[in-house]
């Protein structure tokens, strides 16, 4: 049993290594586009539609009003962003019934790449709403001995965020694996069937921590400066 699909390798030599998270994550990548191409290659504005249209209007949509409920901004603005996100970790998840697969997010590597991407898009997407140096003074708020801790808290929070998701899919597997080796018949078809819940309560738990930390980004300066009018005298 292995803990880490980053053990399993392929192909080494020297520091060049293709293993079997670097496998894994580009056939998630390459199903994700595939789909996306044959469901969308077609699309109606009829009555009647298709079922992969149906089916991918109705994900569209939640994730619309999720983000809309979350950040209060125009969904399509980050939806890009947050439905890759929580696509991929939902399809990693979904494949993992099929013998063989190793979910990519079932390595540290890939969680913590996912988490540095939302660590970037929170000061591009907060710059891009409040401009460069308004951004820059929340790190110095309320005075400029919060310097440290703010950096610390952003680097903190990206970390959890990787540690968590891939904690929580590293465990999923260990146990149905152990289950698999005491009870080959009827716990790890029960446990697969937990580990997909899990694993899309998990791509869905990923998607809004990133729309909050985003929203978060690109809400702060807005919000003190619409206090500050309101604390100002009439005439």
């Amino acid at each position: 049993m292995h803990i880490s699909p980053d053990n399993l390798i392929y192909w080494q030599k020297g520091f060049a290594v293709f293993n079997a998270t670097i496998a894994f994550t580009w056939i998630v990548m390459g199903l994700l586009t595939l789909v996306s191409w044959i469901i969308t290659r077609r699309l109606t504005s009829d009555v009647a539609l298709a079922r992969g249209q149906n089916l991918l209007e109705s994900i569209v949509l939640g994730m619309v009003n999720q983000i809309r409920e979350i950040s209060r901004h125009r969904p399509a603005r980050l939806l890009p962003f947050l439905g890759t996100l929580f696509l991929f970790v939902a399809a990693s998840s979904l494949l993992a019934v099929i013998p063989g697969f190793e979910p990519p997010t079932g390595s540290l590597s890939t969680t913590a790449a996912m988490a540095i991407c939302v660590f970037v898009s929170v000061p591009v997407f907060g710059i891009s709403r409040t401009g460069l140096k308004r951004y820059l003074m929340n790190y110095v708020r309320p005075n400029p001995l919060m310097l440290p801790f703010n950096v610390m808290g952003e680097i903190s929070r990206t970390m959890a965020l990787a540690v968590r998701l891939f904690g929580n899919i590293m465990s999923g597997t260990m146990i149905a694996a152990i289950l698999l080796s005491v009870t080959p018949l009827i716990f790890p078809v029960v446990m697969q069937l937990f580990g997909l819940l899990t694993g899309l309560v998990q791509a869905y738990i990923f998607a809004v921590l990133a729309a909050v930390y985003i929203s978060a980004g690109m809400e702060a300066q807005v919000r003190r400066q619409e206090d500050s009018k309101k604390g100002e005298p009439d005439g």
